[in-house]
């Protein structure tokens, strides 16, 4: 399952049903879990864990130094999980000392062309990444979170579950959980209603999200004030949890 022409590290644990395409590296410190399958000409570096059932085309660079000055070749980590699909030229760095060491890749991902997650980036689960999607370190994506094309993110800020990045985004602020942002700075323009149908939210649960959007960006309150509200509909309302929670989490102040 290892094309001869492949280079393989002595020290790199590589389940038995692993593809390995030809003139792929795969360096020091490297475990590649059962069913994965890695195309030419690709570069893992380590430490760097990767799970089952993933797809790693060609000319992908996953696990190398992340791209950062203060990087001094610490023993920094990448872990991906599973069956997620790492599309060509895709660039995936370790972490560094000056976060928590490691970057995070949940599972059933799909990421594009081109993209960038860079050092001490966390993602959740099935999220998509359209071809030249760019995150600056430390960046946190949440589960079921789209990115479109050639969007960008800036180092810090954290997308809420289920947002949606409309196409050249330029994201500076937190988005929160279940919002549509666009533009460079990005806006907030509304809920990810159809994303939500396609996840089998029913009519009143959306209409429930959108009556709690428009009380954090449609009346005018303060957002502590915003947060009272919400908490006070939470009890019959738990679809709002994932927003209220990204909304107490924010660091960076939210997309207004």
């Amino acid at each position: 399952m290892i094309h001869p022409t492949a280079i393989v590290s002595e020290t790199a644990a590589i389940a038995d049903d692993v593809e390995i395409g030809p003139f792929t590296v795969i360096g020091d410190n490297v475990e590649i879990g059962r069913g994965t399958r890695v195309d030419s000409h690709v570069v893992v570096n380590g430490p760097t864990i990767i799970g089952e059932d993933n797809h790693i085309y060609q000319f992908a660079s996953v696990g190398d130094d992340p791209q950062d000055k203060k990087y001094r070749d610490e023993p920094t980590r990448l872990v991906m999980g599973d069956r997620n699909t790492i599309r060509e030229f895709c660039t995936i760095s370790r972490g560094t000392v000056q976060d928590q060491g490691v970057t995070i890749m949940g599972d059933d991902n799909w990421i594009m062309a081109y993209a960038h997650i860079a050092h001490d980036c966390v993602i959740g689960d099935k999220t998509i990444m359209a071809n030249g999607t760019t995150l600056a370190g430390h960046v946190h994506i949440g589960d079921w979170v789209i990115c479109g094309g050639k969007s960008g993110i800036h180092q810090f800020c954290r997308i809420g579950a289920h947002a949606f990045l409309g196409m050249y985004s330029g994201v500076n602020r937190d988005v929160p959980a279940y919002t549509m942002v666009s533009g460079q700075p990005s806006v907030p323009k509304g809920i990810n209603s159809e994303g939500l149908k396609r996840r089998d939210f029913n009519e009143q649960q959306i209409r429930n999200i959108k009556n709690a959007y428009r009380i954090v960006y449609r009346r005018g309150l303060k957002l502590a004030e915003a947060l009272q509200q919400l908490d006070e509909l939470l009890p019959e309302q738990p679809e709002l949890s994932i927003l209220i929670e990204s909304l107490r989490s924010s660091e960076r102040g939210i997309v207004r």
